[in-house]
Parts: C-alpha cells; sequence; structure tokens
C-alpha cells in the first residue's frame, strides 16, 4: 500500500518548498535530490512520527513508515501525526501517519507497512532506500538495523528521547563508528522508557529535528556538514555532552569483524505460544529488580511480586516477569504485541 500524488495536483515545487530553496544549503539542487530521495522509518512513535512529518514537509520524494503499533490516547501528547479519531479507533501508526501526511504534502509518495521488523523481513522491508532512520522504542531493533545497514553499505541515524533527554548520532559504513562501536552491548536490567519515565514532547522534537536535519544534509549531499558525533541533550537539567563518532573502533564486531549475530537472529529473545491466549519471551541472564520495576510500574496498572515473580495487569494483558527477563504475556496471540509491551513496560 502507499499513499500517491494526486494525478490532477498541480506540482508548484518552487512555490510549497521555496523557504526551503532560498536557504543556500539546500537550494534549488538540492530540492530536487530531495524530491527523488527514498527513505525508511523505522518506528512511527514519538521521535518516528515528528521525522516522517519535518521529511515528508520538506520534499523527500518516498518515505517508507515501518510500525508494529496501534495509536493510543496517551500517544497523542508527543506523536505530532496523529489525532483524536486515530486513538479512538486504534489505526495502526503507520496507516495513520501515511493518511496525515497525504492531506499537508499529496506530492510525495508515502508508503505504509504495519509490521514488525525481524530478521526474516529486514531485507524486504528496508531495501532499495538511500537511509534508515530510527523511530524505534528499544535497542534490540536497534542493534538489527545497525547489522542489516553495515552489512548493505546503507547509512542510518540513530534517535532516542525519554524523559527530558534526546539523543542522535549518525552512523555511516566505512567512514563513522557505527553503534555497535559506541555500545557494544545492550544495556542490562530494566530501561527506561516513556511509559515508565515519562517524556517531554519537546525533547522528542529536539532529538527529531537533529535527526531529520542530518537526513536532509546526507540526501542533499552535504556530506561535509553530517556531524560526527553522538550527541545528548538534557532540557531539564541543561546538560549537554558530545562523544567523537568520527573513526569506527578497530576490535568493533560488527564493522570491524563484519560479523552480525542480529541479523543471523542470535541476540534476539526465543518467543512462543504458551497455552491458551498467552505469548512466552524466552529473554534469559537479563537480572531485574522487582522492587524497581513495581515502584515503575505502579501508576500504569496494577503490580505486585514476590521474590520469585512480578504479576503485572493493564487493561485485557497480564505480564508475569521472572527474575532472569523471562516474561509470559496473557491476552494475545500476536506476537508483535507481546515483545511491544515488553519494550515498553520493561524496556529491551
Amino acid at each position: 500500500m502507499s499513499f500517491k500524488p494526486q494525478p490532477n495536483a498541480p506540482p508548484q515545487i518552487s512555490e510549497r518548498y521555496s523557504r526551503q530553496i532560498l536557504f543556500a544549503g539546500i537550494g534549488a539542487e538540492g530540492q530536487e535530490k530531495l524530491r527523488t530521495s527514498r527513505v525508511a522509518i523505522v518506528g512511527c512513535g514519538a521521535t518516528g512520527s515528528a521525522i516522517s512529518s519535518l521529511l515528508a514537509r520538506a520534499g523527500v520524494g518516498q518515505i517508507r513508515v515501518i510500525d508494529r503499533d496501534f495509536v493510543e490516547p496517551s500517544n497523542l501528547q508527543r506523536q505530532s501525526l496523529f489525532d483524536e479519531s486515530d486513538a479512538a479507533e486504534s489505526i495502526p501508526k503507520a496507516i495513520a501517519a501515511a493518511k496525515k501526511i497525504a492531506t499537508f504534502n499529496s506530492e510525495i509518495i508515502v508508503e505504509p507497512h504495519v509490521a514488525d521488523l525481524t530478521p526474516d523481513n529486514i531485507e524486504q522491508l528496508l531495501s532499495g532506500v538511500q537511509l534508515i532512520l530510527d523511530g524505534t522504542d528499544n535497542f534490540e531493533t536497534r542493534y538489527l538495523i545497525n547489522d542489516f545497514a553495515i552489512k548493505q553499505n546503507i547509512p542510518w541515524i540513530y534517535t532516542a528521547a525519554v524523559g527530558a533527554y534526546g539523543i542522535a548520532m549518525n552512523i555511516l559504513p566505512g567512514d563513522t563508528a557505527c553503534l555497535s562501536c559506541i555500545f557494544p552491548a545492550a544495556p542490562q536490567g530494566i530501561v527506561e522508557t516513556c511509559d515508565t519515565a515519562g517524556i517531554l514532547n519537546s525533547a522528542v522534537n529536539l532529538a527529531a529535528s537533529i535527526s531529520a536535519t542530518e537526513a536532509l544534509k546526507f540526501l542533499t549531499g552535504a556530506n561535509d556538514k553530517l556531524r560526527r558525533t553522538l550527541i545528548s541533550y538534557d532540557l531539564w537539567s541543561n546538560e549537554r555532552s558530545e562523544i567523537s563518532t568520527a573513526t569506527p573502533r578497530p576490535d568493533c564486531l560488527t564493522c570491524g569483524a563484519r560479523e552480525f549475530p542480529h541479523l543471523a537472529g542470535e541476540g534476539r529473545p526465543h518467543i512462543t505460544l504458551c497455552g491458551r491466549n498467552s505469548v512466552q519471551i524466552h529473554e534469559r541472564h537479563r537480572p531485574l529488580s522487582f522492587s524497581e520495576i513495581t515502584a515503575r510500574l505502579q501508576p500504569h496498572g496494577t503490580v505486585k511480586h514476590n521474590d520469585f515473580v512480578l504479576k503485572f495487569w493493564r487493561d485485557a494483558y497480564e505480564m508475569t516477569i521472572f527474575p532472569d527477563g523471562r516474561a509470559i504475556i496473557k491476552g494475545t496471540t500476536d506476537t508483535a504485541i507481546a515483545r511491544s509491551l515488553y519494550a515498553r513496560f520493561i524496556g529491551s
């Protein structure tokens, strides 16, 4: 499915993008490059929807939006492409994003995919694009994107926001450090997420604006202007930091040794159907603090635990979590929903 220009719609490129063309860094030549560009945005939550909107308004010609979730009322505080009717009808985010973009820029092609990005479908979903942008909510998917991008020599941009904190990093295969150079291993224990730590929409827009601007630089050929640092900014505490990513780490297993375990599915928790209307996530060797998880989950549902198991009830779902990170999610047989719930409330 794709959302294409209306047959009778006049291009009016010079008027629509006139203020952007006046900017010396883009100009008419750069605008034409944007028109013929092809990007993929993985995840269309907070950062993903903001990036999608910015690139669509800038005139990026083909945007592929990939997301496994649907719109909920709690999304509306920060996810700029959705409205109350999308939440009321539980519209898949990729579809809702494509429809909304079509209302303000009918000249570009938006290709929505309601899918969970996995090793089995990543080549199909990310092939044929010049740039991949991260709008995901978990490191598991980011490492998968990193493996694919390095193997296929496709640049990608890592973006994240939680609390008042935004972060962004360009990954240019063969030129800059990759995600594994900077983060050789995923965070252990419970990971802060928007659902457990909250988030300011201003932090989302800051991170998305940085990444969207880097995308415009890349797509218009301004490679000498691309940032070669991992930049982070906490809007509440006013703390800012940058780490150089200008050089790949020689001993990096991904871009150095060219080993791609996430692409092979080795680093991915095994997921199985478990009894009637349940899914089991077999993530092990990830020690969790039940007391910490309980404190974070109490505002979001009913939670209780003992030394051996933690149970969390939210809406129609029941999550049973074990000390080593394994979980059983009751109320669904959809593995994408189960993975989404785990990422939102435990982190991954």
